[in-house]
């Protein structure tokens, strides 16, 4: 594709993670929604008319449609099973995180995206925030040495009973939902999880609450997640010349503290453009234009890291979800 060619996306879900997707892609140069499809036919048709795009009656359909990639924002079950289906049928995926409900899971995927030769992106929004990259220049430039520790989570108080994050069968819990950000902060800055250390609270197959020590390749990470309470959302970044603390909500990042250990403190902001999914799906664009079948910020390595992690982590609650049983 020539840099200026239009991206047409097509999107599985018309939820509200997907309509943030769409409401972003209007800021993003060059991309066009160009199609939706749900298992329930009349959202897909209210997504349609909210968003001026056509709703199409299939799957199939839509995978057979004239659209350059695929959006997933499902529940977290049903992304890899989607993300085969899509990348089989040729097209690009750009699947939000989860990507994956185990790193078994992941591989299945990625294993795809390697036959089919088709770009494949976990949608994780953290390091494409202007903020995230004014961090790491400036860390860049004034160095506090190599992050040997990282801290981070949060926790959400009001969760309805009713959601999906409460569902044992729809893999519910905080940590694939919010407890991912943590590890995506922790493997990005430290490397791979060699140890991993978990307690937490299991309630009917959910973990309402985790707490997760890992020992990695350049260090160390603390991560924590829940639900029913409410947590703080800030996350830090440990070295030997200083720390960096990045205020809450720190996954959408807008404001940074560099603290240097002679005493000096950066401060650094921006502020978000659009829904914040925006910044991610353009970086995702540019990747598809350029023939890439991966970004080198957000590399299939890291999604295998972060979700190993998890792995590790539900392992140390013995959290086993229904269909991993075969229930």
């Amino acid at each position: 594709m020539a840099n200026t060619d239009i991206v047409r996306f097509g999107v599985i879900g018309s939820g509200g993670i997907t309509r943030r997707f769409a409401e972003g892609l209007k800021d993003v140069p060059n991309a066009q929604l160009a199609a939706v499809w749900n298992h329930t036919p009349e959202k897909a048709q209210q997504f349609a008319q909210d968003f001026g795009t056509t709703a199409v009656a299939s799957l199939e359909a839509l995978l057979a449609s004239e659209i350059d990639a695929v959006y997933i924002g499902t529940p977290h079950t049903s992304h890899a099973q989607y993300s085969i289906a899509a990348l089989q049928a040729g097209k690009a995926v750009l699947s939000e995180k989860p990507a994956a409900t185990s790193l078994g899971e992941l591989e299945a995927v990625l294993a795809h995206a390697a036959v089919h030769r088709k770009l494949f992106m976990e949608a994780m929004k953290p390091p494409f925030y202007p903020l995230f990259t004014k961090l790491r220049e400036a860390l860049a430039a004034d160095p506090i040495g190599d992050i040997q520790f990282v801290r981070a989570g949060f926790a959400s108080p009001d969760v309805p009973v009713e959601h999906n994050l409460y569902r044992a069968d729809m893999a519910g819990g905080g940590l694939l939902d919010i407890g991912i950000y943590g590890a995506y902060l922790a493997v990005s800055f430290l490397g791979d999880a060699t140890n991993v250390q978990t307690q937490g609270k299991v309630v009917r197959g959910v973990d309402t609450f985790a707490a997760v020590n890992s020992q990695h390749a350049k260090g160390w990470s603390q991560i924590y997640c829940g639900l029913g309470i409410d947590g703080a959302g800030d996350a830090m970044l440990a070295a030997p010349g200083g720390h960096v603390v990045i205020h809450e909500k720190w996954w959408s990042p807008q404001r940074a503290s560099i603290h240097y250990k002679d005493g000096r403190v950066v401060e650094l902001s921006d502020d978000i453009v659009g829904s914040g999914l925006n910044y991610e799906t353009a970086h995702f664009c540019d990747l598809l234009r350029a023939g890439k079948l991966q970004s080198p910020i957000l590399s299939h390595d890291v999604s295998r890291a972060m979700i190993r992690l998890l792995d590790h982590a539900r392992a140390g609650l013995d959290l086993v979800y229904p269909f991993e049983r075969g229930l």
